[in-house]
């Protein structure tokens, strides 16, 4: 839960304790309330792939309160003024998809952090400060509170991993598995062995670093080999993914019986 200025999951990991998140990908605040009531550490709130815009993304952090969950968002690319807006939404994480260089990767600590030691912009009159009410709370917190992952997707971000990962002000690494390797020459095949090699080479990096690794499960078991494997976040579902296999499943039974 995201008390007053504060971040469960941070301290969470900080304990050496696993976190387990889904994804929000549907643009519906309805099923982050779902998510939200069934008890997730994390909701991820997708602004890459999906129909999310800010005033969409207002409703479903609106729609956590009171939960445990605390919102992640990732946003639509490297960009300050869209990272900002998310902040002052009331985020509490933000994953920053395809970073490639050191520089890309200080550019977006800079827009997590307020000055001096970054370029977030300050209001005290946003969602995340309260609408005025003592703001200062949030400001003085906020640097230590917002947790920061920065995404591998390519080659070039692999090249520059030890570089990226040396740096300070932010939390952890996500790969991107269907963009690493399509960005490796195999279109949407994650499965490629090209790959997977890939991928597990990027994740033994950061869990020998000291960063916080971000993985991918497409569903329990999968986040539970994650976890497994040193992953210390794991998402476990998507509204949009995991209800879509779910359709599909129920109609293939039904075929079998029905329409044969």
């Amino acid at each position: 839960m995201v008390g007053k200025n504060h971040n469960d999951v941070k301290e969470k990991l900080q304990q050496g304790k696993k976190v387990l998140a889904s994804w929000a990908q549907s643009g519906s605040n309805i099923t982050v309330e779902v998510m939200a009531d069934a008890g997730m550490d994390v909701i991820i709130i997708d602004m890459e792939h999906s129909p999310v815009d800010l005033p969409v993304l207002v409703t479903q952090l609106q729609a956590m309160n009171g939960y445990p969950a605390v919102p992640f968002v990732r946003a639509p690319w490297n960009d300050f003024v869209q990272i900002k807006r998310i902040l002052d939404a009331g985020a509490y994480g933000i994953i920053v998809p395809n970073v490639e260089t050191v520089e890309e990767a200080k550019a977006a600590i800079a827009a997590v952090t307020y000055p001096l030691g970054g370029i977030r912009g300050v209001a005290g009159s946003t969602r995340a400060a309260h609408f005025g009410n003592d703001p200062l709370a949030y400001f003085s917190r906020a640097n230590d509170e917002v947790m920061l992952f920065l995404m591998i997707e390519s080659s070039k971000g692999i090249e520059n991993l030890d570089g990226i990962l040396a740096l300070d002000g932010f939390d952890g690494i996500m790969v991107g598995p269907v963009d690493l390797a399509t960005n490796l020459g195999f279109l949407g095949n994650a499965n490629a062995q090209e790959a997977k090699q890939a991928l597990a080479f990027v994740e033994q990096k950061v869990i020998a670093s000291e960063k916080y690794l971000m993985s991918l499960g497409p569903d329990w078991e999968g986040a539970k080999r994650k976890f497994e494997q040193g992953a210390d976040i794991a998402t476990c579902m998507s509204d949009t993914l995991s209800l879509g296999a779910l359709a599909r499943e129920s109609m293939a039974k039904f075929t079998t019986i029905y329409r044969m």
